[in-house]
């Protein structure tokens, strides 16, 4: 004789604490990765703008390298 089951308790199993405390660590450590490359860009932007220098202008002499010729 088979046993009938309610649909609503016919599950495999259930949601536990221990399914919840995986799901969040997960979540936590996805936000302290991304906490830490936030800060990492935010230190390689800060340094690259530090970094930048103003361009001097280039030495004097001729720009084109040709010999100019005048006459005739």
């Amino acid at each position: 004789m088979t046993k009938i089951i309610p649909e609503d308790k016919a599950r495999q199993g259930h949601w536990g604490w221990h399914a919840l405390r995986i799901l969040i660590a997960g979540l936590l450590l996805a936000l302290i990765a991304w906490a830490a490359v936030e800060i990492y860009g935010e230190m390689i932007k800060s340094q690259a703008t530090s970094e930048q220098t103003v361009p001097q202008a280039p030495a004097p002499g001729p720009a084109t390298g040709q010999k100019s010729t005048q006459g005739g």
